[in-house]
């Protein structure tokens, strides 16, 4: 083999080797932003592109959602209690020339951003908003993260709190907290039971009082539900119609210390009254004796 032959085979193996290494393959997720002698270049988007070695250079750019989990971080609530919160944020590229124009890397941007904005927001709540009312948390983060990094060409889609930690006496305390709540709704609860309960039977009580024939048959199923338990309680019944007059005669009879009540004598008897007219002695008859204190010396 002769040297020009040599010299051409080099050659073209050389070619060949350039233009592997120029060939570029670009994914339909992804972006190529090129630099052509450092001047940016329109954008590739997917296919097979020639990219000149030594004057050109591209960047990927993956348009895809991108998961960023926060690491935890020490936040102080409001209220001052000490909590570890994570949080994780999807976010994509929207803008390619901005995501390599305007930050040099937007993905560690975007991380720090996040972090630095959950510990700013929720230092600014306290600690039953921070676990009661997620959701809003969650937005306000992905209104704030967004409108810093949109100059970017990112979009933040999702801002979710993962876990919140807090101390473990702080637990204790929060447990007791919720244990007297529910002491304090059963106890509520019951109570409006009993005052249900207590209107029921005074309306009940006023239909029976209309119904003499209801309240016989009420009683006569209490006499039923008596005798059908199997015990040894002897149930004398009475009739209601006997029962009636005898409490209205004793309701009727005067108590003994009331003031008309007659009175009795030591062997509890009523004593006979004292009358004026029948050889009672009155105080207006009687004379004052000779001698009496009335009665003064003569002189």
């Amino acid at each position: 083999m002769t040297t020009p032959t040599v010299a051409l085979a080099a050659i073209i193996i050389l070619l060949l080797l350039l233009v592997a290494v120029s060939l570029k393959t670009i994914t339909q997720y992804e972006r190529g932003i090129v630099f052509r002698l450092g001047r940016l270049r329109p954008v590739y988007g997917p296919g097979l592109h020639l990219v000149v070695p030594l004057l050109e250079r591209m960047v990927r750019v993956d348009t895809r959602v991108v998961t960023l989990t926060i690491p935890p971080q020490e936040v102080i609530t409001e209220d001052n209690v000490p909590a570890r919160v994570n949080a994780v944020v999807l976010f994509n590229v929207t803008d390619p020339v901005k995501a390599v124009m305007e930050v040099e890397n937007y993905a560690i941007a975007t991380s720090q951003i996040a972090q630095t904005t959950l510990r700013s927001v929720l230092g600014r709540v306290d600690l039953d908003t921070v676990l009661a009312h997620r959701s809003a948390l969650n937005a306000d983060l992905r209104d704030i993260i967004e409108a810093q990094t949109e100059p970017w060409g990112v979009e933040v889609s999702v801002v979710e709190i993962k876990d919140v930690e807090i101390p473990e006496q702080m637990q204790r305390a929060m447990a007791r907290g919720a244990e007297a709540e529910r002491e304090r709704r059963a106890k509520v609860i019951n109570a409006r039971g009993e005052l249900q309960a207590s209107e029921e039977l005074r309306q009940a009580a006023d239909t029976l009082s209309k119904s003499p024939a209801s309240l016989q048959l009420r009683y006569l199923q209490t006499l039923l539900e008596l005798g059908a338990d199997q015990n040894s309680t002897v149930v004398f019944p009475l009739p209601m119609d006997l029962v009636g007059p005898l409490m209205e005669r004793f309701s009727g009879l005067p108590h003994p210390g009331s003031p008309d009540s007659p009175a009795r004598g030591a062997d509890g008897r009523p004593s006979a009254p004292t009358a004026a007219g029948d050889g009672g002695v009155d105080e207006d008859d009687v004379e004052p004796a000779d001698g009496g204190a009335d009665s003064g010396p003569e002189e």
